[in-house]
């Protein structure tokens, strides 16, 4: 087994032990699997799929949305440290569509670079987090 820290701003989010975890990086998405070679990494921001034992299916990961951050795995653990992670179960799709609404006004109303990328920014990371709570919706579905 690994042992796999989530651990966000707002404190430890998940330290258990796991068969499999992916997750994005700035180099595209990777799994990390028990006796991984040691690694330091950027993560990116995105989904982080979660498989508590090799024999369960898709269907039975956990998700979590999170913010870009720090990887690290060595000896057998594999710690990811981010500034935000939102678990699936945690995440209200009527919430996100209204923070993404108020986040594309603010793109519209832009009038500098610099509040059109935090607009830019602020939708890109809702969107992630939608996507997360919609795998976890269709999951529990099937």
């Amino acid at each position: 087994m690994l042992r796999f820290q989530l651990v966000s701003l707002g404190g430890v989010k998940f330290d258990d032990e796991v068969a499999e975890v992916t997750l994005p990086t700035l180099d595209g998405e990777i799994g990390v699997l028990r006796a991984h070679m040691p690694l330091i990494s950027v993560a990116s921001h995105g989904r982080i799929a979660v498989r508590h034992k090799s024999s369960d299916p898709d269907d039975f990961r956990d998700y979590f949305a999170v913010s870009g951050g720090v990887v690290e795995v060595e000896n057998n653990t594999l710690r990811i440290l981010v500034d935000e992670a939102d678990h699936a179960d945690d995440i209200s799709e009527t919430e996100v569509k209204a923070a993404i609404a108020l986040a594309e006004k603010m793109k519209a109303e832009a009038t500098d670079q610099h509040s059109l990328e935090k607009a830019q920014q602020l939708i890109d990371r809702q969107a992630v987090r939608l996507q997360v709570a919609g795998l976890k919706r269709r999951n529990r579905r099937g």
